[in-house]
């Protein structure tokens, strides 16, 4: 009994570290927001427990070598010392690399961890590591990005959580600021850049920013690629894209790095002042395209 407990207490208090994790990156924007959500959560579950010890997390990230995962990892290390946990921080070496993200879980739930936040790359990549943890009662909670519901039942692996973010709403604003720009000059051709291909927030951007492209007849997507969250790629596809469609106006990326790369594109052939251009995750480098006034927006 004691350990059915001590394994409930252990997931309230990550699922309150990984609202303070995902505050990090907006609280500084909407500050009430937060507290009120933090309000929310410890009006329905009670005050925060005190841990009759440090506990030791275990976060596994998409990829350090994106700056919006850099700042979560800040936001887990502040978050642990506020509530005096351990956390040890991993990432896969690229957006991409779906097996070396599963190694990674596999590994760290072999360290007995008390519990672990994962954020998947795609919904299917991780469900062998946390049916693992689910096998040696390891509480997981999804943060950012989740699993296929129905392939993580099947294969018996459990979440205790998870915490998220409107994904379909970020790709909805983002197009709708590029709609509500074009309707200035009648309208025109747009594209989208897609993220990996699966990828639950790169899939759900691209549905939002779909839905609100085709809200408006005078808007025309002519293109949706993915960018696989690369630079290289994306600024490639730009490259063909404003070869193709010398006319194009507007460009939805799904992440910051891409929209980056689609600014120094159009840069490049002098189409820049031509092509709004909108990212999501309003990374330090974005800010400071956006104050150069080069990158039109980006979706916190």
């Amino acid at each position: 009994m004691e350990g059915i407990v001590m394994t409930k207490r252990v997931v309230f208090i990550v699922c309150l570290l990984s609202l303070v994790i995902a505050s990090v990156y907006g609280a500084a924007a909407a500050p009430s927001a937060f507290k009120k959500a933090q309000a929310d959560i410890i009006g329905k579950m009670g005050e925060i427990p005190k841990p009759s010890r440090a506990y030791r997390i275990g976060a596994l990230e998409i990829t350090l070598a994106n700056p919006f995962w850099v700042t979560m990892k800040d936001g887990y290390v502040a978050a642990a010392k506020d509530f005096g946990f351990k956390v040890d921080v991993l990432a896969a070496p690229s957006e991409s690399d779906t097996a070396g993200q599963l190694n990674f879980l596999e590994t760290m739930v072999d360290k007995k961890y008390d519990a672990l936040c994962v954020s998947p790359i795609t919904p299917f990549n991780l469900i062998p590591g946390v049916e693992k943890a689910t096998r040696k009662n390891v509480p997981v909670i999804c943060v950012g990005t989740w699993l296929d519901e129905e392939a993580a039942k099947e294969a018996g692996a459990k979440v205790a959580a998870l915490y998220s973010s409107d994904f379909e709403g970020q790709g909805y604003l983002g197009a709708k600021y590029i709609v509500d720009q074009l309707k200035k000059v009648g309208g025109g051709k747009v594209a989208i850049i897609e993220g990996l291909p699966g990828a639950s927030q790169g899939e759900a951007r691209k549905a939002g920013a779909l839905k609100a492209f085709k809200e408006s007849s005078a808007i025309k997507v002519v293109s949706t690629q993915p960018g696989n969250w690369d630079r290289n790629t994306a600024l490639n596809i730009t490259t063909n894209l404003i070869q193709a469609h010398p006319d194009l106006k507007g460009i939805f990326c799904a992440n910051d790095t891409m929209a980056l790369a689609a600014v120094e594109a159009l840069k490049a052939v002098g189409k820049k002042a031509q092509v709004i251009v909108v990212g999501v995750d309003y990374i330090p480098e974005a800010n400071a395209s956006m104050k150069a006034k080069e990158l039109d927006a980006s979706v916190a």
